[in-house]
C-alpha cells in the first residue's frame, strides 16, 4: 500500500466507526429478535467470486466498484445504520467514507472483515450459483438488476403448467423454455396435423401424427437442455385438474373451449394458483391474469357460457396465424412477471389486441362479491363446468 493509500485509509478510519464481528453479530441478533428498530442493513462490498465463497446471512451484495451506482437503490433510506464488510476490513472502510459523502448518516465498518467473522466461528452461508454454462446462456438476464442471478435461479426453480401445446401454448412455451423456467408441464392429448402448422410453431411437418405434448417436448429440450419438460398425454378433466394445478406455480391457459376454462378456474381458486389466460379469434386477441383473492376470476367475467352457436372454435372461425404468437408471447411475459414478482401483472385488467388496426386497449375488471367461485360465499368445488357446451367443429 502506497503512502497516498495509507493516508486515505487513515482518514477513513478517523471518520468511519468500526465494530468487531462479535458486535455486528449481536446487533443482527437483536434485530432478529425484534428488540431494536430493525434499522440495521448489512452490506457486503466484496467481489462476486468472494461472495460466492460464502457470506453473512441476510447481507446485501453491492460490490465496491458499483457502490456509488447501486447503493441508493438497495438502501434508499439514508438514516438507516449501514454496516459494511469486506474480506479484511480495508475496502469496507473506504466504502464507508464514500457513503458518508453520499449523505448516509450512520455508517459502520466491520473490523477484520469476513475473514475474522469466519475465523470466529460465526455462521455464514454458501450461496447457490449458476454454473459456467448457465451464466453464458442467461447472461442477458444477469445484466438486468431486477432479474440478476437470484432471479434466474428463481426461474430455474419455477414450475409452469401449459394447458395445451397449440397456438397459444407454442410461443409461450418456446420463450419460457428459452428464459430458463426450470419445469414446464404440458397437458395435451391431441396429435399434430397439417392444419396446426400455420400457427403452432412447436411442431413441424415430420411430426404430423405424433402427440403434440411429445412434439413440444422434443422442440423445447433441443432449445434448452437445461430445463425439464413433463408431458401429460391426457385430457384435463375433473379427475386430474386439481392434482396437476397443485403441482405448479403458474398455470398458462391455452385452451379454446368453455368447459375446460371453467374447470381450470375453479381448481386454480381452490389451490390458490394464478392463471394467465389468453384467447384468440380471427384478428382479435385477449389477455388477462386471474389471481385468486386479488382480482376477479373467469366466472366473474362469464357467469355462464354462451350458446354453442356463439362459441365457434378456430377450426370454424379461423385465426390469423401470427395472432396466437402475439398473445402467447404476452402470456409468457405475464408468467415471468408472476414468477419473479416484477411489475404490474394484468390482474383485474383485460388487454385486447386488434391485429388489423394495431390497437391495444385495456378494460378494468371487477371482482363479483356474489361470484359462486370466488365471492364471499363461494363454493368452487361444487360448480358445474358446462361440459355440454362445446365449440362447434368445422
Amino acid at each position: 500500500m502506497g503512502d497516498a493509500s495509507r493516508e486515505i485509509l487513515q482518514r477513513a478510519r478517523q471518520h468511519v466507526p468500526e465494530w468487531s464481528p462479535a458486535q455486528v453479530h449481536e446487533a443482527l441478533a437483536q434485530r432478529e429478535k425484534g428488540q431494536d428498530d430493525q434499522s440495521i442493513v448489512l452490506v457486503d462490498v466484496r467481489e462476486k467470486h468472494e461472495w460466492n465463497e460464502g457470506h453473512i446471512p441476510g447481507a446485501l451484495h453491492v460490490p465496491r466498484g458499483f457502490l456509488e451506482l447501486q447503493i441508493e437503490e438497495k438502501v434508499p433510506d439514508k438514516s438507516k445504520t449501514v454496516v459494511l464488510y469486506c474480506a479484511g476490513g480495508v475496502r469496507s472502510l473506504m466504502a464507508g467514507a464514500t457513503l458518508q459523502q453520499m449523505g448516509y448518516e450512520n455508517v459502520i465498518s466491520m473490523a477484520g472483515g469476513f475473514g475474522q467473522w469466519k475465523g470466529s466461528g460465526l455462521n455464514y452461508v454458501l450461496p447457490r450459483t449458476l454454473n459456467e454454462e448457465q451464466t453464458k446462456r442467461y447472461s442477458r438476464h444477469l445484466l438486468i438488476p431486477e432479474v440478476g442471478e437470484a432471479g434466474q435461479l428463481k426461474l430455474l426453480d419455477s414450475k409452469v403448467l401449459l394447458i395445451g401445446a397449440g397456438g397459444l401454448g407454442s410461443p409461450a412455451a418456446y420463450y419460457l423454455a428459452a428464459a430458463g423456467v426450470g419445469t414446464i408441464g404440458i397437458i395435451d392429448a391431441d396429435v399434430v396435423d397439417e392444419t396446426n402448422l400455420q400457427r403452432q410453431i412447436l411442431h413441424n411437418t415430420e411430426r404430423i401424427g405424433q402427440y403434440k405434448a411429445e412434439s413440444a417436448q422434443k422442440t423445447l429440450k433441443a432449445l434448452n437442455p437445461d430445463i425439464n419438460v413433463v408431458t401429460y398425454i391426457e385430457r384435463l378433466d375433473e379427475t386430474n385438474v386439481r392434482r396437476l394445478v397443485a403441482e405448479y406455480d403458474v398455470i398458462l391457459d391455452g385452451t379454446d373451449n368453455f368447459p375446460t376454462r371453467y374447470m381450470l378456474n375453479d381448481a386454480a381458486i381452490i389451490e390458490n394458483k394464478p392463471v394467465v389466460h389468453g384467447s384468440v379469434f380471427r384478428f382479435e386477441g385477449q389477455l388477462t391474469v386471474f389471481k385468486p383473492h386479488e382480482g376477479p376470476c373467469y366466472r366473474c367475467l362469464y357467469p355462464s357460457p354462451p350458446p354453442p352457436e356463439l362459441a365457434p372454435s378456430c377450426a370454424e372461425a379461423g385465426v390469423l396465424g401470427v395472432l396466437p404468437g402475439t398473445i402467447g408471447l404476452l402470456q409468457a411475459t405475464e408468467t415471468i412477471k408472476l414468477l419473479l414478482g416484477l411489475g404490474e401483472p394484468l390482474v383485474g385488467r383485460l388487454m385486447t389486441y386488434d391485429a388489423l388496426s394495431a390497437e391495444v386497449n385495456e378494460l378494468k375488471l371487477y371482482r363479483d362479491p356474489q361470484c359462486p367461485a370466488c365471492g364471499e360465499n363461494a363454493h368452487p368445488e361444487d360448480l358445474p363446468t358446462y361440459a355440454d357446451v362445446c365449440a362447434l367443429t368445422g
